[in-house]
């Protein structure tokens, strides 16, 4: 071996094939053992090498699994490739000034053992290290991370419902529209009810929004990645003094990644789902 570099095993989960409608499946998916070496290639500028820790799923990687032909805020991934996501990392190598051996990260990184990051733009440093690491898959990752699905009614919200983040869609979205309050605000991060769907359903109580002058936006948490400092100010102390309480559904090991992905669209998991790759 070049230079006397470590090579190791790197175990990956691979997309096998696009799934264009229904439910994925396991099969689609596929875990594989190739290799890699322990160090940045010679010449690569602004690159880490991570060893992966923890894996988040999250249902928006479902529309990547589709051979998307026209432009979406996600690319497809590719088959025969790993599949990628959210998740934490520490940088075993580095040709990156921001980060050096030994950090931790969280972001965008491969679903594997190892992975070879050539454009780090989407990676944090993580600072605190007094909570758990794994916090940082969904609720210190992503800012909002765990939603409770509430059944909506007049019951529950007599006066109506000021704000709603929409990350179901379809008969969610049509009872809270009957329910919104006027002026009310709703930001559409997502519709996960619909993914598995060839022909995505209607929405049939959208002339609410007129009568009652909802605003309806759409939400991607990189456009307010600018206000992660002053996020994490505000969120760790709840954090430290119990305020928050956080649940996670834990798959133990790469052969469990796709299981638990798939997991998520029927209603398998309690709390954050998230995959552990490695402890150490």
């Amino acid at each position: 071996m070049a230079g006397g570099e470590q090579v190791v095993r790197n175990k990956q989960v691979i997309l096998k094939n696009y799934v264009t409608e229904g439910l994925p499946k396991e099969s689609d998916m596929e875990v594989r053992e190739g290799s890699i070496q322990l160090k940045v290639p010679e010449g690569t500028k602004d690159a880490i090498l991570v060893k992966n820790l923890y894996l988040s799923c999250d249902p928006y990687m479902r529309n990547c699994m589709k051979k998307l032909e026209t432009s979406f805020y996600v690319a497809s991934f590719e088959t025969g490739s790993p599949l990628s996501g959210y998740g934490v990392a520490k940088v075993l190598d580095s040709t990156h000034p921001d980060f050096k051996n030994g950090d931790f990260v969280w972001g965008m990184t491969g679903w594997e053992e190892y992975s070879l990051i050539t454009a780090p733009d989407r990676l944090f440093q993580i600072q605190l290290t007094d909570v758990p690491l794994t916090y940082y898959t969904g609720l210190l990752g992503k800012f909002i991370s765990m939603l409770t699905m509430l059944h909506f009614s007049a019951r529950y919200f007599p006066e109506g419902i000021d704000i709603y983040f929409e990350n179901v869609g379809g008969k969610m979205l049509d009872a809270v529209l009957l329910n919104m309050r006027v002026h009310g605000r709703i930001a559409a991060c997502g519709m996960i009810s619909q993914y598995n769907h060839d022909r995505p359903e209607g929405v049939h109580n959208l002339m609410h929004i007129v009568g009652k002058r909802v605003r309806l936006q759409g939400f991607l948490v990189a456009d307010f990645y600018h206000l992660y400092p002053k996020f994490l100010e505000m969120i760790i102390p709840y954090i430290k003094e119990g305020k928050i309480a956080y649940v996670e559904d834990i798959a133990e090991g790469l052969e469990r990644a796709p299981a638990a992905l798939i997991g998520l669209f029927t209603g398998r998991n309690v709390g954050k789902q998230l995959v552990v790759v490695s402890r150490d």
